[in-house]
């Protein structure tokens, strides 16, 4: 028998480094789902991507039993990182660019990202990553 869904919760974690401080212990609490054991599975599962800011699902049941989905990083993240910059451009984009990410970069993060992108191909996700990319005043060169 199906178990009966009593909440979803969608969180970012730092990958490998989640800790029961907010957001994390406060959202989970308030459902009744034992935070260490979340914590420990989370960061066993994203060991892999320490720091890098981790999307995840955390689906909660009547029996406060949980089940995670991790998501690939935000596209900003991954941009900002590409360009080596530590933020963008903020609400003035007219400002000009603080950084720049070639063509091949946008592909590989847009590989990454395909699967939690709204994109039929994969030159579509890159239209995505591009607009993102100059959202965030990073500048697409060949």
């Amino acid at each position: 028998m199906a178990k009966e869904l009593t909440a979803q919760i969608k969180l970012q974690c730092p990958g490998g480094q989640a800790t029961p401080a907010p957001p994390v212990g406060p959202a989970l609490g308030q459902h009744g789902v034992n935070i260490g054991e979340f914590i420990q599975k989370f960061n066993a599962a994203t060991a892999d991507a320490q720091g890098m800011t981790i999307p995840v699902v955390i689906s909660v049941y009547k029996d406060r039993s949980f089940d995670f989905v991790t998501k690939s990083p935000p596209a900003a993240v991954l941009l900002k990182k590409a360009a080596g910059i530590a933020k963008g451009v903020g609400a003035h984009v007219e400002e000009g660019f603080v950084g720049k990410v070639t063509k091949a970069q946008v592909r590989e993060i847009s590989e990454l990202k395909i699967k939690d992108l709204n994109a039929a191909s994969l030159d579509a996700a890159d239209r995505i990553i591009e607009g993102t990319a100059k959202a965030c005043g990073i500048e697409v060169v060949d």
